[in-house]
């Protein structure tokens, strides 16, 4: 009996199994049809906006010449004036380029992002790039479609590991339908995003890329985002090239981020208010764009150009450091999109003189600038962003020729190495470990960064008064539930802790229990913790410390203790996380 009564729960559990994937294969379907469609509007958006601020929405290369320079400077500006209040005041997770919000609500909210996001993100991002900033619309697109596959999870309250793989749909959803590319769409989201090339993981992934792309053919075609020349590969003396044009993107990478993150700083130092910056950080790139139209938007038609061999060498290396800094200054002021495009839009100026100086010394063994170009892109994209086989896939989906592999993975891969060896994390990770978010060393840890102090710790607080007598001390050890006393002055502020430890030396003398005050052998050196502190935190001040137990004190005032932390509440909470993590899904 027992052994067939077990026979019928495995098998409920396999039919189970194949409904559980089943469900989630139409969800992954659901979403890639809405992040197609969230491609489309996004796209929509950013022509009305910018034909609002220009009254053409053809690439600027073709119009600038008949633009007042007044214009030219002073739009951006009034596109910044506009973003900021809808940023501040809409959802503050849609400044910038969005894809270190979305790692951290995978790592660390299980998926959970505001509905609203992806319509800020929307507007923001559409009247940024619509009115001249120097930004793409992958990362909002990545931010859009991932908002989406949250919030339909919320809707469906699915357990937090599907809403992890909901979102990386909607993310793979959002590149797929941007660059045409399904391939490179569910590789971002496993391989950036996610974390996990698991068959559970991966299949709904392609499945909303895929379906995403079909949409997106439907409307604007089959066709690559750039116009994509023949790529071919003159001599094995090539291979001479490439790696040093790899070693030249991952420095060109490091300058890149370095110049976001400083650009941000500054910004931030400013003491004027926080929506009024992207307006500041607009005059400074309409400075740029009256002189360099090039780096006006995605720039799209400029990386077409260096691809075609139209532009001069001089001006492909000026626009390498003209696009870091308008890009900086837009992302960093406050303004909204992504670093994507401006990678690729780097990486095609650098490789374009690159690949004009080595053919100009090697004419006879080297391709033209244009190769160099397209192979660059991807190298300062893995340099950047740390993904390398997102950025390997990508430009393979857009030449359609095996030819390039070798070239390009020589090249993302030397530009990874360099970045990661020389700066710790990528262009998106930094800005989490600027917030003291760390998701690189598995998701265990991400746990414990997800819980915080204020959810586990206790309330009940054993106090005594700095002036008590130490029998009076022994007393309430004796008779209190409490491992420590906190010693706290007339007025309630923290002076210390008292434990068994600390009174053991005087135990003995009888004469000294009426003399000696709960001060005087309490430990005034102590670590506190606030409730808004994640259990991690926690953890390692125990550990240092050599203590199970922390005192917790209010946000607003480190003297005014209101709680207490236990190594075993902190242990108990992080099972009882993983439990649900592993076995919630089912």
């Amino acid at each position: 009996m027992a052994a067939k009564a077990s026979q019928k729960i495995a098998e409920a559990l396999r039919r189970w199994r194949l409904h559980h994937h089943v469900y989630l294969s139409v969800l992954a379907i659901l979403i890639g049809i809405l992040g197609g469609y969230g491609a489309l509007l996004f796209r929509y958006v950013i022509k009305v906006a910018q034909f609002c601020f220009y009254q053409n929405t053809n690439d600027i290369l073709t119009f600038a010449h008949t633009l007042p320079v007044y214009l030219i400077i002073g739009l951006p500006a009034l596109g910044g004036l506009v973003v900021g209040p809808i940023i501040s005041f809409g959802a503050r997770e849609a400044k910038g380029h969005g894809v270190p919000e979305v790692m951290e609500a995978v790592a660390l909210k299980g998926g959970r992002i505001r509905p609203r996001v992806a319509l800020v993100k929307i507007l923001a991002s559409g009247i940024s790039i619509g009115s001249g900033g120097s930004v793409g619309r992958e990362g909002p697109i990545v931010q859009i479609g991932s908002s989406i596959g949250s919030s339909l999870a919320q809707i469906l309250k699915a357990p937090h590991m599907r809403q992890r793989t909901l979102v990386g749909c909607g993310a793979a959803a959002g590149i797929a339908a941007t660059f045409n590319a399904p391939i490179a769409g569910a590789l971002f989201a496993v391989e950036v995003l996610l974390g996990d090339f698991g068959v559970a993981t991966f299949s709904p992934v392609v499945l909303s890329s895929v379906t995403a792309t079909t949409i997106s053919r439907y409307y604007f075609g089959d066709f690559p985002a750039f116009i994509i020349p023949t790529y071919k590969l003159v001599s094995l003396w090539e291979f001479l090239f490439y790696p040093l044009l790899g070693v030249a993107a991952g420095f060109v990478a490091l300058l890149f981020i370095f110049s976001v993150y400083k650009c941000e700083d500054l910004f931030e130092a400013l003491k004027i208010p926080e929506y009024l910056k992207p307006a500041l950080g607009g005059l400074m790139l309409g400075c740029l764009l009256w002189k360099w139209p090039y780096v006006f938007g995605v720039g799209y038609g400029s990386i077409n150009l260096s691809l075609k061999n139209q532009l001069p060498a001089l001006l492909l290396l000026t626009l390498v450091f003209v696009k870091i800094l308008a890009t900086s200054v837009t992302i960093g002021s406050g303004g909204s999109g992504g670093i994507f495009a401006p990678s690729l839009f780097i990486g095609a100026m650098t490789g374009g003189f690159f690949g004009y100086s080595v053919h100009e010394l090697f004419p006879l063994l080297t391709a033209n600038s244009g190769a160099y170009a397209l192979v660059a892109m991807g190298a300062v994209v893995a340099g950047t962003t740390h993904a390398p086989i997102t950025a390997i896939i990508i430009i393979f989906e857009l030449t359609a020729t095996y030819k390039i592999i070798l070239p390009l993975m020589i090249t993302c891969i030397l530009s990874t190495i360099i970045t990661t060896s020389l700066k710790r994390g990528s262009i998106y990770t930094i800005k989490l470990f600027r917030r003291g978010i760390e998701i690189s060393h598995g998701w265990e840890q991400n746990i414990l960064q997800a819980i915080k102090v204020r959810d586990i710790m206790s309330d009940q607080v054993v106090t005594i008064l700095e002036n008590i007598q130490l029998v009076d001390v022994i007393n309430r050890l004796k008779t209190q539930d409490a491992s420590y006393l906190h010693v706290v002055s007339e007025s309630n502020e923290l002076i210390g802790i008292i434990s068994f430890r600390d009174i053991r030396p005087v135990l003995q003398e009888e004469t000294l229990k009426r003399l000696v005050i709960a001060r005087d052998v309490a430990t005034t050196d102590i670590t506190t913790i606030r409730p808004s502190d994640n259990i991690q935190l926690a953890l390692q001040e125990m550990g240092s410390r050599g203590i199970s137990q922390l005192p917790v004190v209010a946000e607003d005032d480190s003297r005014k203790v209101i709680g207490t932390l236990s190594k075993k509440d902190v242990l108990a909470a992080y099972d009882k996380a993983v439990f649900h993590r592993e076995v919630g899904e089912y």
